[in-house]
């Protein structure tokens, strides 16, 4: 009788039979060990992101300026000031979405057409293809590149070839020039984009089980295409929803390229974004009530945009 009721006890809880509250406990409880060992991490991640959005979130109700006074509550006044009395936020927004638009797309697209086209290679090349194709995002060089290609003066690699040709006669200020400052800036940010997502894409595609396209080929796929929508990126679902966050996370935050390239303001605000609005506000005039309001909307933009990319990758190969 005593080993039935022993039993019973250390049965595992279901979760119909409780509420979810009760069954997380359980589970918890079971698997106390696990949940021990990912204590610091759980930690970690709480003091230094869910606290700071939670706070940004508070602040961003306050007209707090760690220079002059404590903050106190101001209701939605620093998000009407945004959109009713900011132009320059105005136009941070349509900069940034122009950004996100070009960039968040098409290297997502290319990392993985490139990814998949290197696949395709004898191991030793694959190598150095990857490696070349890769350098750009992790050389610190590749804006002395690009501001030596487009240097203002004669000397300028891509001024002195025009002039050379006869195309132009005095060197262009492309840097300078607020017609120039923003398709510049896309190219080197294209050129720099294939970083840690175009690995993991890589690396999904090494992983996939050669046998599934056997398979596949009875079931009657016939061509790349066909294997590459029905069984490749399906099976690639995790790669490609984290290559989808950094690639969100990469065009909305787009700031490092302009700052190199142009220095910060850039010239006529022409490529201004949200996060340099933020670091404006925050890093410069310690207007950080302000500053939190931008860092919520953009918060809630970033995360809007992850939950359509994850719908819209659950459909792949349906």
């Amino acid at each position: 009788m005593a080993q039935n009721n022993n039993a019973e006890i250390s049965r595992p809880v279901k979760r119909s039979e409780v509420s979810k509250i009760r069954w997380t406990w359980e589970e918890m409880k079971n698997n106390k060990t696990a949940y021990f060992m990912l204590a610091p991490f759980f930690l970690l991640f709480i003091i230094f992101t869910i606290l700071p959005v939670v706070l940004s979130m508070l602040l961003s109700f306050t007209d707090f300026n760690m220079l002059q006074m404590p903050p106190h509550w101001m209701g939605m006044s620093n998000f009407t000031r945004l959109f009713l009395g900011d132009d320059i936020f105005l136009l941070a927004c349509q900069n940034t979405l122009i950004f996100a638009a070009v960039t968040g797309p098409v290297s997502y697209l290319l990392s993985l057409l490139i990814a998949w086209f290197i696949n395709e290679l004898p191991p030793k090349i694959r190598a150095v293809v990857t490696l070349i194709f890769y350098a750009p995002s992790i050389s610190g060089q590749v804006y002395l590149i690009w501001k030596t290609l487009f240097s203002s003066d004669s000397y300028g690699w891509v001024n002195a070839t025009m002039i050379d040709l006869g195309v132009i006669s005095e060197p262009i200020l492309w840097f300078e020039n607020a017609d120039y400052v923003m398709p510049l800036c896309i190219v080197v940010a294209l050129w720099t984009s294939l970083g840690t997502a175009f690995l993991s894409f890589i690396a999904g595609f090494q992983t996939i089980d050669r046998s599934m396209y056997e398979a596949a080929a009875v079931d009657g796929i016939k061509n790349r295409w066909q294997e590459l929508w029905y069984i490749t990126l399906p099976t690639m679902r995790p790669q490609l929803m984290f290559g989808a966050v950094l690639a969100i996370t990469n065009s909305f935050g787009f700031g490092a390229v302009v700052d190199a390239l142009c220095g910060f303001p850039s010239v006529d605000y022409a490529a201004h974004t949200i996060m340099h609005h933020l670091n404006d506000y925050g890093g410069q005039r310690y207007e950080i009530g302000y500053a939190s309001a931008i860092a919520v909307l953009l918060f809630i933009i970033m995360f809007s945009s992850n939950v359509i990319i994850k719908k819209a990758l659950s459909k792949v190969g349906e």
